[in-house]
Order: C-alpha cells, then sequence, then structure tokens
C-alpha cells in the first residue's frame, strides 16, 4: 500500500499534516495550561491501573505529559512517524492512531503498577513505530519495506524503551503502543474493512 511515487501523495495526506499539527499543537496548549494551573491537570487526568478514578485517562492521559521536556521528546517521533503513515492514507493513519491509543491505555490500566499514574503520548508514538517496521514484513511490498529500513535506521534504538531499565518511563505502555502497531500492521486489511463496513463507506 506505500506508494514510492513520492510526487504524487495520498488522498487527504494535506488532510492528514493538518491533524497532526492540530493534535500537537493541543498537546503543547494543555501543556502551558497545566503549568498555569499550578500542575492541576496531571494527577486527575492520568491513567491509574486498575482504578476507576484511572478510567477517563484512557482517553485523556495520550495529551498530557510530565513537562515541555517529555513532550519535545514525542513531538518530533510523532510528526514524523505519522507522516510516513500518512503515506498510506488518511484512513490509515486514523487506523492506527485510535487502535494504538486505545491499546496502549487498556493495556497500562490492566497491567500497570498499582499506585502509579502514566501519561504521555509515548504509547501512540511506540504503536507507530512497531506498525512502520513491522509492516514492511507483512505487506512486503518495496514501499514498506523502505519505510522499515528508514524508520529502522532511525528510530531503532527507542526499542530500548521497551525495557524496564528506566525508572520513571512507562515501559508497559511502550510495550502495549508497540504491540497494537504491530496487530494492526498484520490484520490491517481486515481492520480497514471493518472500519468502513460499519462507517456505512
Amino acid at each position: 500500500m506505500f506508494d514510492l511515487d513520492f510526487l504524487t501523495l495520498p488522498e487527504g495526506f494535506r488532510e492528514g499534516i493538518l491533524l497532526l499539527a492540530y493534535l500537537l499543537a493541543l498537546m503543547w496548549v494543555l501543556a502551558v495550561a497545566d503549568l498555569l494551573t499550578g500542575r492541576q491537570l496531571l494527577p486527575k487526568l492520568a491513567i491509574e491501573p486498575r482504578r476507576l478514578a484511572g478510567v477517563p485517562g484512557i482517553v485523556v492521559a495520550p495529551l498530557l505529559h510530565g513537562g515541555f521536556g517529555h513532550l519535545a521528546a514525542n513531538s518530533g517521533p510523532l510528526v514524523i512517524l505519522g507522516s510516513i503513515i500518512l503515506l498510506q492514507g488518511l484512513e490509515v493513519l486514523g487506523l492506527v492512531t485510535v487502535f494504538c491509543w486505545l491499546f496502549s491505555g487498556v493495556g497500562i490500566w490492566l497491567l500497570g503498577r498499582p499506585g502509579t499514574r502514566h501519561l504521555g503520548a509515548s504509547g501512540v508514538v511506540f504503536g507507530y513505530l512497531g506498525y512502520l517496521l513491522l509492516r514492511g514484513y507483512f505487506e512486503r511490498s518495496p514501499g514498506a519495506i523502505a519505510a522499515a529500513v528508514v524508520v529502522g535506521l532511525l528510530y531503532g534504538s527507542a526499542l530500548w524503551g521497551l525495557l524496564p531499565l528506566q525508572r520513571g518511563k512507562s515501559w508497559v505502555g511502550h510495550g502495549m503502543g508497540f504491540a497494537g502497531g504491530v496487530i494492526v500492521a498484520r490484520k490491517l486489511d481486515i481492520m480497514l474493512e471493518w472500519v468502513r463496513f460499519n462507517s456505512g463507506f
């Protein structure tokens, strides 16, 4: 599904870039709002494993970050990897984003260590990474393989984030996001058909 003719952008590419930009802008606006409110947003909207109070965080927590450094670290990969996925079309980007967003959030809520709080877009970023690295293997097209190689060279070192090596990093969120990306890479055609059927297209 990857198109090697980069002079012909897929339908919806520009709209997808705008959506990524809006998503990123929202994250930065919330970071500023959190700072101005004395860090009141984070404790209320983070994912808290196996606590009812932490359920809303499954939807909201990827928009919030522990600080500007945390947000900056996620911003570049989110836009770059998202733009590469967007070469397959806006529909694919939407599917990968939503699935990895929810899959990582639910995974954190179910498997995260009790008494911890989890937030940030890392689960989505690792979902993008898992999707792009494995889609090349499953699709076997020149474009998908080329994308996997480029992404591996750019972000292969990020795979260390799947291991519990650094305190304060949600390796459960990273792992569940990555797994979500792999699932979409493997079942993309089936999932797209399901989305189209249920959306009436």
